[in-house]
């Protein structure tokens, strides 16, 4: 009976340490950016990049920069969906703005979260989501440009390939 406890104890430890350390249960995505502008431009710079990617004729030579759905929207918070195309699942997407220096620099923390509960793996897309988005409005291209994220806050990143998704 020792041994069976033991072997149980260890399964289980096994269990949660692997649970510990997989990263999310459920396909979602947190990144921080940084922007070495105001966060009025950041905030103007993804609502009209939501707006212009609303429809699906933004995707006919592929990808998935299409269908965002602006929700709601002021300096401080936007909030937004995304349908994929093909598969139809929607994703809700969050940004928080605020300035993080006596410069008015802009701090982003941005979050996708599917609405599938059963969806586990993503293929990256969550991130693709978020990055798209940034990408697709010059906001990369910005002075002080950074972005903080990782498999383990987000569904896996290392592997996205925001052509696709």
């Amino acid at each position: 009976m020792p041994l069976k406890r033991a072997l149980i104890s260890a399964s289980l430890l096994v269990f949660v340490v692997a649970l510990a350390t997989a990263g999310p249960l459920h396909a979602q995505c947190k990144v921080d950016w940084y922007f070495g502008i105001p966060c009025r431009e950041v905030y103007e710079a993804l609502v009209s990049q939501i707006k212009k990617w609303a429809t699906i004729a933004s995707c006919a030579m592929g990808g998935e920069k299409c269908l965002y759905k602006l929700e709601s929207a002021n300096v401080h918070f936007i909030a937004a969906k995304h349908t994929a195309p093909v598969t139809k699942h929607v994703d809700d997407l969050s940004f928080r703005l605020s300035s993080y220096d006596l410069y008015a620099r802009c701090h982003v923390s941005a979050l996708s979260v599917s609405e599938t509960w059963y969806t586990v793996l993503d293929h990256g897309t969550n991130y693709c989501n978020l990055y798209n988005l940034m990408e697709g409005s010059g906001l990369t291209g910005v002075p002080g440009y950074k972005e903080v994220t990782s498999d383990f806050i987000c569904t896996q990143r290392s592997s996205a390939n925001c052509t696709v998704y």
